[in-house]
């Protein structure tokens, strides 16, 4: 991309943010195991900035074995003293545990209907289409995410409010968030399944 590509206001500066943006942001997922990563990596965010887990996202990956929920259900006491001491990613007990109980909340959509199905419904399988001129129109959160963060609480899913689960929404594409200036507002909404 060339530097005078129009990108919403937050993508940049940095190299990493930017292609984040230009890449995935926005881009509909449709794997149960993927959704589930960006969720868990969404928690880890709350009270941080998102360019601070993209920093540390390969760390958590190789600390989280792959973000195999059906490894991570197993964990227990043990596997959360090693992550305390792992520098590489964000070391805050309540938020490791909750990876793991998310995991097993996980383990029970998926074998129930499928994760990515039971996320999706939610939007009826295609992702919404906003038309967002300026970022200061873009909310924390709406009625939809309240709604999926009460549903996903019930299902046994912790650090997962309205505000994270928005933010997830809009990173996962089930809402096409990208501003309408932006490049990548008409090509996230083709991709739709």
């Amino acid at each position: 991309m060339t530097q005078d590509t129009t990108r919403c206001a937050w993508a940049g500066p940095e190299q990493i943010y930017v292609e984040y943006h230009d890449t995935e942001w926005g881009v509909p997922e449709y794997d149960s195991r993927a959704l589930w990563e960006k969720l868990i990596l969404d928690g880890f965010q709350a009270g941080l900035s998102w360019i601070t887990i993209l920093k540390k996202r390969d760390a958590f990956r190789e600390a989280f074995a792959g973000f195999d929920p059906n490894i991570i259900a197993e964990w227990g006491e043990d596997d959360v003293t090693r992550l305390l001491g792992n520098a590489g990613i964000i070391r805050h007990r309540g938020k490791i545990q909750a990876a793991i109980t998310n995991a097993q909340a996980w383990q029970r959509i998926e074998a129930e209907q499928g994760f990515d199905t039971f996320m999706w419904d939610y939007v009826g399988g295609k992702p919404l289409q906003n038309r967002f001129v300026s970022q200061a129109d873009v909310p924390p959160k709406t009625e939809l995410s309240e709604k999926v963060a009460k549903d996903l609480k019930k299902a046994g899913f912790k650090f997962c409010g309205p505000t994270i689960v928005y933010a997830w929404m809009e990173a996962c594409g089930l809402v096409n968030d990208h501003l309408v200036g932006c490049h990548r507002h008409s090509v996230c909404a083709a991709l739709g399944r």
